[in-house]
């Protein structure tokens, strides 16, 4: 009787040449409008950050700081009276 199946994640781009290492990285990439994932080992990995730029999540809108001109104008005061 199996009480537990174990499996091994191997990397993808090594499968792809008859090689099995252990996947221990995950690959995120957009492909037809979609993201997708690929198993990868720590070497894959970091070959694909240095030839691609990394996904962007776009889910949180970025939050810009307002700048007054009043702002500057007394922080650019406040420097000059110091020096």
């Amino acid at each position: 009787m199996v009480t537990e199946v174990f499996t091994r994640k191997y990397c993808d781009p090594h499968a792809v040449r008859d090689e099995k290492v252990e996947a221990t990285e995950v690959v995120q990439f957009a492909w037809d409008g979609t993201v997708r994932e690929v198993d990868s080992c720590e070497e894959c990995k970091k070959e694909y950050e240095t030839q691609f730029e990394a996904l962007v999540d776009y889910s949180r809108p970025v939050k810009k700081r307002r700048v007054t001109k009043k702002s500057d104008e007394t922080s650019a005061d406040e420097t000059s009276a110091e020096a």
